[in-house]
């Protein structure tokens, strides 16, 4: 009986399932064609006459839109090749801001033109090596190309050059409007090196029933939403801020209660009672006037911050809550 020896190869290494493509043919003008389709679809939205796109994402969730950071991100690409232009319009997104467009559809393509070189002949890494030569031309070319310049970060008139053209590709029509009020936000929290500035340290609120005219800067925090309680107004204030909900604190484990008749069901439910007003007041004797929840409140605890003349908001996502402690330099309290 002769023994069956097993091929040798990198396909037989592999489990079961897995592909294994080499050679001009399977790999690279296969990889060529991915990153031409996905190109295609955003380039139709460079520009500001630039098209729409309509994006259904796995959860339902509708976009119109023809910013290509966005589109690229809800199509969840999942071509190792497409997903490189992906990852580079991304960081492109989180370095400048802008862009992005330009970014999937130059790389689409310089990959198509460099198919043309592929089949005439040459070596996929002789066409590595003159990317890398008119790489270095490029950035000598570009440096004699630059029109401006901005000298000073913090001058009104020179952010206003840098916002405008952005905005316009945009929101053509509205550039004039927004470009003030982007630049006046940025200049609120401009720090003394410009480099340094924060994209996080500003954030939008959408109210509904306004319109983009009604847009403004309020140089603090604003919040989606009304206080919880009667007290809606408070300035000044020295501010408690709770990861936790403001409540009838629960225990950790579970327990049973045996209560025999009506007496001590009422005194069962004053004790909570007197524990909750007890650290409420103490809360109100320390100077509190603002008590901000990263959870639910409770109605009883509504009440007695109420009666203890406490205003009551309600932050219910942790990142608004991590930078509204940033803003007052507190420290979030895990417990009542």
């Amino acid at each position: 009986m002769a023994l069956k020896i097993p091929k040798i190869g990198l396909p037989q290494m592999l489990k079961d399932g897995h592909k294994h493509l080499q050679g001009l043919e399977e790999a690279v003008y296969r990889n060529i064609a991915a990153t031409k389709e996905l190109s295609q679809i955003t380039r139709t939205s460079l520009g500001p006459n630039g098209r729409n796109k309509m994006v259904i994402n796995h959860l339902e969730k509708l976009f119109v839109t023809s910013d290509a950071a966005t589109i690229i991100k809800e199509l969840e690409v999942v071509h190792p090749a497409a997903k490189i232009l992906v990852l580079a319009s991304q960081q492109q997104e989180a370095e400048m801001g802008d862009a992005t467009n330009f970014v999937v559809v130059f790389a689409g393509e310089l990959l198509q033109l460099s198919e043309q070189l592929l089949r005439m002949g040459l070596h996929p890494s002789e066409v590595i090596d003159g990317f890398d030569v008119a790489l270095k031309k490029c950035q000598e070319i570009l440096q004699t190309l630059s029109v401006d310049s901005v000298a000073d970060a913090h001058s009104k008139a020179e952010l206003t050059k840098l916002v405008k053209p952005v905005l316009c590709s945009k929101q053509y029509g509205y550039e004039d409007l927004l470009t003030d009020v982007v630049v006046q936000a940025a200049l609120e929290v401009m720090p003394k090196a410009a480099s340094q500035f924060n994209v996080d340290s500003v954030r939008v609120v959408k109210i509904l029933g306004g319109s983009i005219h009604d847009t403004s800067v309020v140089r603090g925090m604003v919040f989606g939403r009304e206080a919880e309680g009667v007290v809606t107004n408070a300035t000044k204030a020295k501010i408690a801020l709770f990861s936790c909900p403001i409540d009838v604190s629960l225990t950790e484990t579970k327990g049973t209660v045996l209560i025999r008749n009506a007496e001590e069901m009422l005194n069962f439910s004053k004790g909570e009672e007197q524990r909750l007003e007890q650290s409420i007041k103490e809360l109100a004797e320390s100077g509190v006037k603002v008590a901000v929840s990263g959870s639910g409140v409770g109605e009883l605890a509504l009440h007695f911050m109420n009666r203890y003349n406490i205003m009551v908001v309600k932050v219910l996502s942790k990142f608004d809550l991590r930078r509204l402690c940033k803003v007052v330099g507190a420290t979030p309290l895990a417990r009542l």
